[in-house]
């Protein structure tokens, strides 16, 4: 493969380029009709309180509602349901107080319709020109089923029947990698590729679809905790509240 040569001249020239069309579009929200067209992902812009700017035709019908000034001027504690809606603004002004952008935290939402749904998040400070954060963006993508006509799939195919198998122990990347004879670079990037996850967010969504199961009978919280792999009590809440909103308790509740 021909390597190419950084040219500080074209990237100066590339630089010049991008102010010279940022300075001349007279809408700088000219995404939101794309974003519109995309019934699997959420786009949002909030302003420095969290509240909802600019949002697309998908986020208003997660939301129920039927037009966009239902949200705009709203944060999400005040349209989604507790404790889905808090969780989401605190996500927010981490964001908004200079923390780390979230990339791609594994979600479970709760639909109007009741109906759960897997996505991928990803949010990010807006900041003005003396780079003072003044917002935030983000999106929320669908994940998709797994190709398994995917040829790749049958390549990691022992890998997942042993997390869909075996959630309840401990499941290292290097014995996945060595179940489906790869390499750890090897499977994750298989994994990627099909799944849209990695392995450790795989383990970690099947062991939540099972707990969410074994919620709906009698087990104890503890004892479904030990069940889904986390030998720690605690650990487990706190990540199957990051994941769903819910703490196990209030999950059960639901």
């Amino acid at each position: 493969m021909h390597t190419l040569t950084p040219d500080p001249d074209a990237d100066r020239d590339h630089a010049l380029a991008r102010r010279a069309v940022a300075g001349a579009i007279a809408d700088p929200f000219f995404a939101e009709a794309l974003f519109d067209a995309l019934p699997d992902v959420v786009f949002f812009v909030k302003d420095a309180q969290g509240r909802y700017v600019v949002v697309n035709q998908t986020l208003v019908q997660r939301c129920g509602q039927r037009h966009k000034s239902a949200l705009l001027g709203r944060s999400a504690d005040q349209l989604f349901r507790a404790p889905f809606g808090q969780s989401f603004l605190a996500q927010d002004l981490a964001v908004l107080a200079g923390g780390n952008a979230i990339e791609d935290q594994l979600e479970l939402h709760l639909y109007p319709s009741r109906d759960p749904g897997w996505c991928l998040t990803r949010k990010t400070a807006l900041r003005d020109a003396a780079g003072r954060i003044v917002g935030l963006t983000g999106i929320s993508r669908d994940l998709a089923m797994a190709d398994k006509k995917n040829p790749a799939y049958r390549k990691v195919a022992a890998a997942v029947n042993l997390i869909q198998e075996g959630y309840g122990e401990p499941l290292p990347l290097a014995a996945l990698a060595r179940t489906a004879h790869m390499s750890v670079a090897q499977i994750e990037r298989y994994f990627l590729r099909i799944f849209q996850l990695t392995p450790r967010q795989l383990i970690i969504k099947t062991r939540v679809e099972a707990a969410s199961r074994l919620l709906a009978g009698d087990a104890s919280v503890a004892q479904i905790a030990q069940a889904c792999g986390y030998g720690d009590h605690s650990a487990f809440t706190r990540q199957f509240k990051a994941i769903t909103g819910f703490t196990p308790s209030q999950f059960r509740q639901l």
